[in-house]
């Protein structure tokens, strides 16, 4: 097994190995395309992180804050990569907030005049 450690690692490589990102060249893509920041800055995949660092990094329309506890460069198990950061990532929004689309049954046709309004008036297309 593979002991966190507290020496410097490539910000890539460290968010592959803590599982943030599925495969490294993802993390360096993100890196590389200003998706993670190091203490608010942008930087690149060749970057070092020590612990105490703050790293936010935006992935699927969620903002992810995490605080470096441990570094590894080696990909590691899920219960072990937990530890090797703490997430201060602000809760996503509840569910109820997205209404859902309107649903038309399969087979009713065109929609009527009196629809076509209505789903106009959802749209904000007019008034």
């Amino acid at each position: 097994m593979i002991e966190p450690s507290g020496k410097a690692v490539r910000i890539d490589a460290w968010l592959w190995a803590v599982r943030i990102f599925k495969t490294r060249s993802q993390a360096a893509e993100a890196v590389r395309a200003g998706h993670v920041k190091i203490g608010g800055k942008a930087v690149k995949p060749a970057v070092q992180v020590v612990p105490g660092d703050t790293v936010r990094v935006w992935k699927n329309h969620h903002e992810y804050i995490l605080e470096v506890t441990a570094t590894v460069s080696k990909r590691v198990g899920a219960p072990v990569a937990r530890t090797c950061y703490i997430d201060h990532s602000p809760p996503p929004p509840p569910r109820e907030l997205f209404a859902a689309p309107p649903v038309r049954d399969r087979g009713t046709g065109r929609p009527t005049k009196k629809e076509r309004r209505e789903i106009d008036r959802l749209m904000g297309r007019r008034d």
